[in-house]
């Protein structure tokens, strides 16, 4: 006698012939979780926290909003999931490539090779990851320049990954005072988000001889020249201390 439909697995029953309801239920779930996720972060992106309500993202999603209640208890809370799912794939994928490049220094790490390993790794998730990371990068730079609320969501996730960068450029600049690498980090991270936000305003003034979206050639450039940056103030203001 073969069990019933959904009854417990019978002794000599392959793997394969276990119920798969609950599986696929799971399976619906996490799919129409993503969906939400998706359609509420380009419609943050574009319109930050407050312009966008659930009913906005239950409708970009075609679903009644009375679903997005059963998963969400308020837009705040649907914002920060947003927020943090992406933000967990590219600080774990950037301590994993300053740990890498430290050990591949043997202990002597540059200001070009660490800003590398910090910008590059990121930006390529903007060159291969489709329109959805193009949507979370302006949505981190909109976070970013919201001091009410976003510097706590940008401390929360991001802390470490920035700790660990200004532990490696502490290592190839000993001399440089240290206030010089945290100012240098500020400007690194400000050019980072005002390209992340994609404002189209470089298209204009080069006549669109460069693009805001550009971020292959974006990658070519930025750590050389954030690199020189480092190294004039410190190299600077070290001759102004020993003069």
């Amino acid at each position: 006698m073969t069990a019933p439909a959904g009854g417990p697995k019978q002794p000599g029953m392959p793997e394969s012939a276990k119920p798969r309801r609950r599986t696929k239920k799971a399976e619906q779930r996490a799919e129409s979780m993503e969906q939400i996720l998706d359609a509420a972060e380009e419609l943050f992106s574009k319109h930050g926290l407050y312009g966008v309500t659930l009913k906005d993202v239950a409708k970009q999603v075609g679903v009644h909003h009375t679903l997005l209640n059963y998963y969400f208890e308020d837009k705040k809370k649907l914002f920060d999931a947003v927020f943090a799912r992406r933000a967990a794939v590219t600080s774990e994928r950037r301590i994993k490539a300053l740990d890498e490049y430290d050990a591949q220094s043997n202990g002597k790490p540059t200001v070009e090779g660490a800003l590398r390993a910090f910008l590059d790794t990121d930006l390529d998730l903007y060159i291969q990851g489709g329109e959805g990371w193009k949507n979370y990068g302006a949505l981190g730079a909109l976070v970013s320049n919201t001091p009410e609320w976003g510097a706590e969501l940008m401390d929360q996730h991001f802390d470490p990954v920035v700790l660990r960068l200004i532990e490696l450029l502490k290592k190839a600049l000993p001399d440089c005072a240290e206030e010089d690498i945290f100012w240098g980090y500020h400007f690194v991270t400000g050019a980072l988000m005002v390209t992340l936000a994609r404002t189209g305003r470089i298209d204009k003034l080069s006549g669109g001889m460069c693009r805001s979206d550009d971020f292959v050639a974006i990658k070519q450039r930025m750590a050389r020249f954030m690199a020189a940056g480092f190294l004039e103030i410190c190299e600077a203001r070290t001759a102004a201390r020993r003069g």
